[in-house]
């Protein structure tokens, strides 16, 4: 058998780490994937390669997070090695010895935002953003889409390119006012340098494969033709299952493949999905075939039942308005923006958040200047119950003269009543701390 697409897997279980022996997050979520694998014969298909991880360096990370204090407190050699599972997925596609790739790794990512104190959501690292940041580090800029098809909303990965004009996030999730984290409403729209290119699609619980692969067709794919990515990353949790434990959607692994073979990612990572047994399996499988362009139609659980998970027809209709409502706002962002943002120079956005997993605290306000020549110079001022108080500037990858010299000049004169500062300089690849 031939894959019509040369398609890499890069395989990560984490055996050493796991938050508790009987926590969702733990080793047999890969474990019994890699056991599917082996008994369909997948490593044996001609076109479709196994290749292990590198762990991600200090600078890989430094590039997306500010870690507090820094990255060897708080980082374990797990989540580097996961890291580095994602920066191998993304060279691979890049350097061209695959045209699609596949990061089965742990632990997850998407929920890590920009700072980091410590484990909320089950993540550490932003396992997407550290490979995407990678890629533009070795291979210069590159115009992203990133579709979030995880369960929960991808807050982090919103965080971190908040205002990013050339990276496009698209999260459709389940509505964030029956789920953690809580957040991605449709108003959440971005910055004021990149106003309308995050896009939150909030599904009410019980959505079935009606409604995803209705988003899907309808808003997802009509963006993205008008976008004209570079790159798209499938943002690939899968515990919008019918079985998963911590949710509440209907999607089933044949949905799954459906959609990844029409999303057509260049590359998937692998985010939530805790139905070891009765789910990841099957939709891990299903998502190889449709990405190797394989025939996936005998995908099925063993338990599925097309009548017990049809959509009922109330959520059909709800879904459809939800996705009217992304339309028009897509479509009249840049009027969007005036009204969100009109003549501000200097846009604050105050933040509480809270690590679960560490039961962290943190106060934090993002500032973000409103620069005709770039994106804009942001910092963030923050503070933990745990005592931490910092700084943390980010002059982006477009800056211009005067938002590089601002940045610089920033970092120099803080230092007083704080106990870190940090500075990430994205036009020199540099990352400066004290």
């Amino acid at each position: 058998m031939q894959a019509k697409n040369k398609l890499g897997l890069v395989f990560f279980p984490a055996f050493d780490w796991a938050i508790s022996p009987s926590h969702p997050e733990r080793e047999e979520r890969l474990l019994y994937t890699q056991d599917q694998i082996f008994e369909e014969g997948i490593q044996d298909i001609a076109g479709i390669e196994m290749y292990n991880p590198v762990p991600a360096t200090e600078k890989d990370v430094q590039r997306v997070h500010f870690a507090v204090p820094d990255v060897r407190t708080r980082f374990s050699e797990s989540h580097m090695v996961s890291m580095g599972g994602a920066i191998e997925a993304f060279d691979l596609v890049f350097s061209g010895r695959a045209d699609k790739s596949f990061a089965l790794v742990r632990p997850p990512g998407h929920h890590a935002h920009r700072v980091v104190y410590g484990d909320r959501g089950f993540c550490v690292g932003n396992i997407e953003a550290v490979g995407l940041e990678a890629m533009r580090a070795k291979y210069g800029d590159l115009r992203v889409a990133v579709i979030d098809t995880d369960c929960h909303h991808g807050d982090g990965t919103e965080d971190i390119y908040w205002n990013d004009p050339d990276t496009l996030l698209i999260s459709f999730h389940q509505d964030g006012r029956t789920l953690y984290p809580g957040t991605g409403y449709i108003g959440d729209a971005g910055g004021p340098g990149a106003y309308g290119y995050n896009v939150n699609i909030p599904l009410p619980p019980r959505t079935g494969e009606e409604g995803y692969l209705y988003v899907l067709e309808n808003v997802i794919m009509p963006i993205l033709d008008e976008y004209k990515p570079d790159l798209i990353v499938n943002s690939a949790g899968q515990d919008n299952h019918y079985s998963d434990p911590i949710t509440n959607m209907n999607f089933t692994a044949q949905g799954y493949a459906i959609l990844n073979e029409r999303l057509n990612p260049d590359i998937a990572v692998l985010e939530g999905g805790y139905s070891i047994e009765s789910a990841l399996p099957y939709i891990n499988m299903g998502i190889i075939l449709a990405m190797a362009g394989l025939d996936y139609s005998g995908i099925r659980e063993p338990d599925y039942d097309p009548v017990r998970l049809k959509q009922e027809s109330s959520i059909t209709e709800y879904v459809k308005e939800v996705c009217d409502t992304v339309n028009d706002r897509w479509h009249r962002r840049a009027e969007l923006a005036r009204d969100e943002y009109g003549d501000q120079k200097l846009v604050s956005r105050k933040k509480n958040i809270f690590y679960d997993t560490d039961g962290i605290m943190e106060n934090q306000t993002q500032n973000f200047k409103v620069c005709k020549e770039c994106s804009g110079l942001n910092y963030i001022d923050s503070n933990s119950d745990r005592g931490s108080r910092i700084k943390a500037i980010t002059i982006p990858r477009d800056a211009c003269s005067v938002c590089q010299k601002e940045g610089y000049d920033m970092y120099e004169q803080a230092g007083r009543g704080l106990t870190n500062v940090y500075l990430q300089d994205r036009i020199n690849d540099q990352y400066h701390a004290k």
